[in-house]
């Protein structure tokens, strides 16, 4: 059996595959997707949240780093990390771990040459699922 977090990281993956397929066509601040997705933007009932929730992104030479700025304890902490681009492709995921990750960064290489929209997530085991959109 698998454990709890291994389950919640492949649910978070298909989720976020399945969602971007239909986010793309939506702006995260879009009502159909408030209580589910939280952005800057809309962050919902986590207003308070945006600084350590919403993940921020540092693109250099082909790499995006994101990082999303909270306190990983035991009882509260960023469980994972997704860059998707645009066409709902996964670039990469970021699993983190407690007590050995002690911050949330997490590094994936777009595709040679990608010049469009991508979306990085961050998923907080007690504040929910995160975007940032930004372009390549």
């Amino acid at each position: 059996m698998k454990t709890r977090r291994e389950f919640l990281g492949g649910s978070l993956l298909a989720a976020s595959a399945m969602a971007f397929g239909a986010f793309t066509t939506a702006s995260a601040s879009s009502q159909s997707f408030s209580g589910i997705i939280y952005t800057k933007s809309n962050p919902g009932k986590w207003s308070k949240k945006i600084g350590s929730h919403a993940p921020q992104i540092n693109i250099s030479g082909g790499k995006v780093t994101i990082t999303t700025a909270h306190p990983m304890s035991q009882e509260h902490y960023i469980v994972r990390h997704t860059l998707v681009l645009e066409d709902g492709t996964v670039v990469g995921t970021k699993t983190f771990y407690q007590p050995q990750d002690t911050k949330a960064i997490s590094t994936f290489k777009l595709p040679a040459g990608y010049k469009s929209k991508f979306h990085a997530t961050s998923f907080c085991n007690l504040h929910d699922f995160w975007v940032t959109e930004s372009q390549a």
